[in-house]
């Protein structure tokens, strides 16, 4: 299976670099990830709408371009359906068994993600009512990915 993760934003801090690259190397035994990173668009303090839905639209544009025909897209967004470890590896389990091995997940930036990339998600994930910022959320999705992985193989994994 094929995990891709589209994201706004670069990482910065050295602890999250290292929890990325821990899970990474423990997904590496049963997918093949691949994180794309795109720039965040800067938010002036006092934006007006009309200019924090012209981020969001630069944002998703770029985003779009990376999501491939083939690909089963998956949008993190608070209005999503929330699942619990559990029915999110048999999610991604049931994926597989209908043949869509690559799966992209999208975090979008500061201001969530655009009309455009929420059209195009196959399905909306929520993790929560709370907002987290979007380079946590990165830690998030792939400490989930990997329990999803443990699950569907059976494999030990802290309740």
């Amino acid at each position: 299976m094929n995990i891709t993760i589209i994201t706004i934003g670069k990482l910065k801090e050295k602890y999250l670099k290292d929890a990325i690259s821990e899970y990474t190397k423990r997904l590496s035994r049963y997918c093949r990830l691949e994180i794309i990173e795109l720039p965040d668009e800067k938010t002036p303090d006092n934006a007006s709408e009309k200019e924090e839905m012209q981020i969001k639209t630069k944002e998703g544009e770029a985003i779009l371009k990376h999501i491939k025909d083939n690909m089963y897209v998956i949008a993190l967004a608070i209005e999503g359906k929330m699942l619990s470890s559990e029915e999110l590896a048999g999610f991604i389990k049931e994926l597989g068994v209908k043949g869509e091995s690559n799966i992209a997940f999208i975090i979008g930036g500061s201001l969530g993600l655009s009309k455009e990339v929420l059209n195009r998600a196959d399905y909306k994930l929520s993790f929560s009512k709370m907002t987290f910022p979007h380079q946590l959320m990165r830690v998030i999705l792939l400490e989930q990915v990997y329990r999803g992985f443990r699950i569907i193989n059976g494999e030990p994994y802290h309740k």
